[in-house]
């Protein structure tokens, strides 16, 4: 990855810090990479019943089903599981806290299939095209209204794949107002009848909601490539809550991405299919990569989201209901976490936290730029915090790393990452993307503690690397 120079960093890449790959929590300790497991696994089934494959659509984690663990059972990269949304699950497997199945058949709950409803914490309905039957009606609801997560993502009114006169707009709201167990507008908001060709939604400012600010990453757009939106009726349901809005649209109308709950259970819709589509689906199909599209967070959004619906981040929920629980108050306890407000609250080397073009910030102007000088050099970031006792934490950032050097075998420049007396990762040279990537851990053994988060970044004397950090997030919950 050679590149041109200037005063202070060698930029070696024209894609520098532009692109979003998002590979999950991953934990790296030297070069090798081995997900920190969770004490608790959780469960989540994504729907291929109701042909999410028809026509276009590739709406699967994988092609083995109902585990896609038989098609990679340790996956790298989105292209280690085939199927439009294996960014989606190969980021959740990596963090070793959750397991995945595909249902291909009735959805039934309380019955004895591996794939009932009674095994899994959510249930992800992604662009349905077939109806669902009554049975199957009953037992989704029944599964949300005792603790269940539902994740219902629709697209465009006339997105009918099959040809069978169905949309996922008209089977979705379908379910929500034809059912056995509660038709009266359980969810407190309607799906709207409208094809909107493009736009990037914004999201709301608030700094509590587990799905917006969750260890994922923080959530500021999504994206339209012909879908819809919804209609919230706060009255019929006083924890519906619109997250992101079409633009020009704000309150009970316009909202393309909205949460709520139902019984014991919490929901969460999207507007259109597009923006969980990783464009690496199966042979034949034409599909468009919306979770790396660089002018939205798609890809936060919808693992924040799988973490609120499974309650794996307990966080604020829709509206207000349906907290995790406990005696932790759930925040964002780092400050200044994009470096937006310039060289405060950080502990940092001359230099580091700087708007300088030459590496573009994930988010916003400002970033972390540790090394890339092309000498012996050594910078640090650092900030103390306090993480209350009785909360479960985890300390996200998002890492760029290019490198000017050519081996393919020794890691001459390193970047080290500790929380307290804790190495949590260490990233060198052969670490280097084009893009920004997801880093994520379970620091929650320092609840009740005051901890340094800190990153060292050390240059060997020649061939620069550079070690980008930006959007950080310490969340407790």
């Amino acid at each position: 990855m050679l590149g041109s120079s200037r005063s202070r960093h060698r930029l070696t890449t024209a894609l520098a810090g532009f692109g979003l790959l998002v590979t999950g929590a991953a934990l790296q300790v030297g070069t090798a990479a081995a997900p920190a497991h969770a004490a608790t696994t959780y469960r989540v089934l994504f729907d291929d019943g109701h042909a999410e494959e028809a026509g276009n659509a590739d709406w699967i984690i994988s092609t083995s089903k109902p585990d896609p663990l038989a098609q990679d059972s340790s996956p790298s990269s989105e292209t280690d599981w085939t199927g439009a949304l294996s960014s989606w699950g190969v980021a959740l497997q990596k963090t070793g806290s959750y397991s995945m199945k595909t249902a291909t058949s009735a959805l039934t709950y309380g019955g004895s299939s591996t794939t009932d409803l009674s095994n899994f914490d959510a249930l992800v309905l992604p662009e349905p095209n077939t109806l669902f039957t009554t049975a199957e009606k009953t037992a989704i609801m029944n599964f949300v209204n005792n603790g269940g997560g539902l994740f219902m993502i629709s697209d465009h009114t006339g997105a009918d794949r099959n040809s069978d006169g169905e949309d996922a707009v008209e089977i979705l709201n379908d379910l929500m107002t034809n059912n056995s167990v509660d038709s009266t507008d359980p969810f407190g908001f309607s799906i709207d009848s409208l094809d909107i060709s493009s736009g990037y939604p914004a999201a709301i400012s608030d700094s509590s909601n587990a799905v917006l600010n969750g260890s994922f990453g923080t959530v500021t757009k999504s994206l339209i490539a012909d879908g819809t939106t919804a209609t919230l009726k706060p009255s019929d349901n006083s924890n519906v809550k619109g997250l992101v809005y079409r633009s020009g649209y704000s309150g009970n109308t316009g909202a393309f991405f909205a949460t709520s709950t139902f019984g014991s259970g919490r929901v969460a819709f999207w507007g259109d299919s597009s923006p969980i589509d990783d464009g690496t689906g199966q042979s034949g199909n034409t599909l468009y990569d919306g979770w790396n599209d660089t002018g939205a967070t798609n890809a936060a959004l919808a693992l924040n989201a799988t973490a609120w619906l499974t309650g794996a981040s307990s966080g604020s929920s829709g509206g207000g209901g349906g907290g995790g629980g406990g005696t932790c108050t759930s925040a964002q306890l780092l400050g200044n976490p994009g470096f937006e407000s310039g060289n405060t609250t950080w502990t940092a080397s001359s230099g580091v936290i700087t708007n300088s073009s030459s590496e573009a910030a994930r988010t916003g102007s400002y970033k972390a730029w540790l090394d890339g000088y092309g000498s012996a050099h050594t910078d640090t970031l650092s900030q103390s915090v306090t993480i209350p006792s009785g909360c479960s934490a985890t300390l996200s950032f998002y890492l760029h790393i290019d490198t000017a050097e050519t081996t393919t075998s020794t890691a001459y420049d390193k970047l080290t990452v500790t929380a307290g007396s804790t190495t949590l990762a260490t990233y060198s040279n052969l670490n280097a993307a084009s893009g920004y990537v997801l880093k994520s851990f379970d620091v929650s053994s320092l609840a009740g503690t005051t901890a340094t988060i800190k990153f060292s970044g050390v240059e060997g004397s020649t061939l620069q690397t550079s070690f980008v950090v930006d959007d950080t997030a310490l969340n407790v919950s």
